[in-house]
């Protein structure tokens, strides 16, 4: 089986992070974004992943050969010269998703959840129509694009943009199943999947729908990526699952790197994913936050709701929240007060940013 990733352009949301690696290589919960959709894939016999990148491709290339071995499956770059969108792409890997009669997956880079990946297969052999997408239930249904379909099978009537009035609160979750035969809808330009291929599909009756289980986020933004964070931690809780570190010192679900220091009298959770080789200083109090590779948090510093990028150095008595995001190498004077600040790579700070702000 084969599997097409839409990997994309930029990562303009994920700044200041996507300024030294792309958006796919971004650590979450200590492994890369794309690398926990490419093993729960490799789970359910996929075989030939191909990736759609628009942007530093060469970076990606390096990264994936490892995996490649790893888990003894091919991985292809399809390049666009021009963005395509989100259903250009297909097209242009047409050459591999119809090298046989299978179904081949489609998948959103920024999407973390359980990946129902075995039952969307299962559902779309027993339907046997040209697509399936994945839709997963919202609390504010106003905000997005809804889906209605027939709760008996599954079957998708239409699409409500941002609905004045309740029709559905359950949203296209950017997961989707397809025989090559929709390649035939789809002309080598830039296209949109979801306006532009999709509504015809369910119009001819040929698109179903099946719903996600379990916890759901697209992780493209500073503030999305600490929530989906959190969901993926409470997940691993619920199943008890070895990872989580364990110790007095820990409060809910926390990852911590092997290679990670950790000194005495700190608090630590809930909701913390600590990555390799980053040394956190004494009484250092830790919450609802990333501390990726390389970073060295001085003692008695208060971090909340914020992700600190690779090989910073926050001094001692900073406080940080406001879902602040540091870049790669920034250092930060000792008793600093950061709140919602976007700092770029290798800036160093010494004022206080006590609101929200870019500093360049």
């Amino acid at each position: 089986m084969k599997a097409l990733i839409l990997v994309g352009g930029y990562g303009t949301r994920l700044r200041p992070l996507t300024l030294s690696i792309p958006k796919p290589l971004v650590q979450f919960c200590n492994k890369p974004i794309l690398f926990h959709q490419i093993e729960a894939l490799v789970n359910v016999g996929v075989k030939h992943i191909i990736l759609a990148v628009s942007y530093r491709a060469e970076l990606l290339v390096q990264e994936l050969k490892t995996l490649e071995t790893k888990l003894g499956i091919t991985i292809t770059m399809s390049l666009e010269e021009e963005p395509l969108g989100t259903a250009g792409p297909l097209a242009l890997a047409r050459s591999y998703l119809c090298e046989d009669s299978e179904p081949f997956f489609v998948l959103n880079s920024d999407v973390i959840c359980q990946y129902p990946f075995k039952q969307m297969l299962q559902f779309h052999r027993n339907h046997g129509k040209e697509g399936t997408i994945v839709v997963t239930k919202v609390e504010e249904p106003s905000k997005y694009g809804v889906v209605v379909y027939e709760s008996s099978s599954g079957k998708i009537q239409r699409f409500v943009e941002k609905p004045k009035v309740f029709v559905s609160n359950k949203i296209n979750a950017g997961m989707y199943i397809f025989n090559p035969a929709i390649l035939n809808r789809i002309p080598l330009k830039p296209t949109s999947i979801e306006k532009e291929v999709f509504p015809i599909m369910s119009e001819n009756g040929e698109l179903f729908c099946t719903e996600l289980e379990g916890f759901w986020m697209d992780i493209g933004q500073p503030k999305d990526y600490l929530t989906g964070m959190c969901l993926y931690l409470n997940y691993l809780k619920q199943n008890n699952d070895a990872s989580l570190h364990q110790g007095t010192e820990i409060t809910g679900g926390v990852l911590i790197d092997p290679t990670a220091k950790i000194g005495s009298n700190c608090r630590i959770g809930p909701n913390v994913v600590i990555g390799p080789n980053v040394v956190i200083g004494d009484g250092v109090r830790l919450s609802r936050c990333t501390i990726l590779g390389g970073s060295r948090i001085r003692s008695h510093s208060w971090l909340q709701s914020c992700i600190v990028g690779w090989k910073c150095v926050v001094g001692r008595w900073a406080r940080i929240d406001g879902v602040t995001v540091l870049g790669e190498d920034v250092n930060v004077s000792d008793e600093i007060y950061l709140n919602g600040a976007r700092v770029l790579p290798h800036k160093s700070i010494s004022a206080s940013v006590p609101e929200p702000q870019i500093i360049m």
